[in-house]
């Protein structure tokens, strides 16, 4: 359950007003079969958090709820999610411990591991990732890979999974000779934490399942909280595909990049134009909890798209979504075949910068698993991480066209 009091967090960055009433809450609304369906109900701005064959699991607020109903679907309230002890939520990284993690890599593997800060949050945490690399402290021109995590605050296995993979390539560098490549051969950018207001005040919380916050901790007039991954610019609030009211879980801000972090992640990605030419080949925005791997475009159901997707540019996403769906077991498909959203990552890389982009949805089961469930979760996509970190060369591999678009 959202609780109603703001909490003070840092020295100067006390949240300003208590949450309005008609907070969001969680939902089963049953009777959607097909991405139209679930667009509609997407369109009322609730939060879809998970998909069945005639069932969803969403987050809602209450004239959300009524809108969903007026649709024709039953809505009915979710059961309250069975709480652990609160020691328990200690198993997942604080965001003070995940900054304490990059730290600590960047000073175990100064060589190939360097932290950097991309910007500053709303109340002013840093954005930080690491980079990893050999002859880290230089610019190489060699292909790169961003990976980002913790976009909604309560994925909190997101997290875990960025850091996983930052110690999986420190770690192997050297003796595990397909890491040694990697590392030898990209620059691998990983942020695991770039939406932390909204991590630790989802942390910030009595119970181990925390608060079920979603978005950053913005004041929009009426509330709190824009929806990151409804914020980019790339079709911003262009499709039904986010809400303007700012307590719906995907508010979309008052414009495009209105979040200070989607602008910190924004600039970052057009940091990496480089003598003209977009450094970045491959971009990964890790979520949970659908067990999903999804490819653009998202704002609408049309597979290829004039000036934007071709059918070559289409079927490389495909292939690679398929390949790395069938090492961890997930389902892959374009985005919009869940249903239509609009100002997302992977909308914006792709259709802005033709970074070839993809969304992992974790399991687990649950927003906050049981500490008991995180290794084994993470195992499940370590595989993935590293062939998507592989395909940085030259993505038109997957489809067996190398030859006509990478060769030198």
């Amino acid at each position: 359950m959202l609780a109603t009091l703001m909490l003070t967090v840092m020295p100067g960055t006390a949240e300003a007003v208590p949450e309005p009433e008609g907070q969001a809450r969680q939902y089963v609304v049953t009777g959607p079969r097909t991405a139209e369906e679930r667009s509609q109900i997407a369109r009322t701005g609730a939060a879809i958090d998970a998909v069945r064959s005639s069932e969803l699991d969403v987050s809602a607020i209450p004239s959300e709820v009524a809108a969903i109903r007026k649709l024709g679907f039953t809505v009915r309230a979710a059961k309250a999610p069975v709480q652990g002890p609160t020691a328990a939520a200690t198993s997942y990284h604080t965001f003070a411990e995940a900054m304490a993690e990059i730290d600590t890599v960047a000073a175990r593997y100064p060589q190939i591991a360097r932290k950097f800060v991309a910007g500053k949050s709303y109340q002013g945490r840093d954005i930080a990732g690491l980079k990893i690399s050999d002859n880290v402290a230089t610019d190489e021109d060699e292909p790169e890979v961003l990976i980002i995590a913790n976009i909604h605050a309560r994925e909190r296995l997101t997290a875990e999974q960025a850091l996983d993979h930052i110690a999986r390539l420190t770690q192997g560098y050297g003796s595990d000779s397909r890491i040694t490549q990697l590392v030898n051969g990209r620059e691998i950018w990983i942020m695991p934490m770039v939406n932390p207001d909204g991590q630790v005040y989802d942390m910030t919380s009595d119970t181990s399942s925390g608060r079920m916050w979603r978005k950053n901790r913005q004041p929009n007039g009426t509330s709190t909280g824009t929806d990151l991954n409804r914020n980019f610019a790339y079709r911003w609030g262009c499709c039904g595909g986010s809400s303007g009211n700012g307590a719906s879980e995907t508010y979309r801000g008052t414009a495009a990049e209105s979040a200070p972090e989607t602008k910190v992640l924004a600039n970052f990605v057009r940091s990496r134009v480089v003598g003209g030419e977009q450094q970045l080949k491959m971009f990964l925005d890790i979520h949970s909890v659908a067990e999903l791997v999804l490819w653009p475009f998202g704002y609408t159901y049309s597979d290829t798209v004039a000036g934007a997707m071709s059918a070559d540019e289409q079927a490389t996403h495909r292939a690679i979504g398929r390949e790395l769906a069938g090492t961890n077991g997930f389902t892959p498909e374009q985005s919009s075949d869940l249903y239509i959203t609009d100002g997302t990552t992977i909308d914006w890389t792709w259709g802005q910068y033709r970074i070839f982009s993809l969304t992992f949805e974790l399991g687990g089961g649950s927003f906050y698993p049981p500490p008991s469930a995180i290794d084994g979760e993470v195992q499940r996509s370590r595989e993935a991480l590293l062939r998507l970190t592989e395909y940085a060369d030259c993505p038109y591999r997957a489809i067996g066209k190398q030859g006509q678009y990478c060769a030198a």
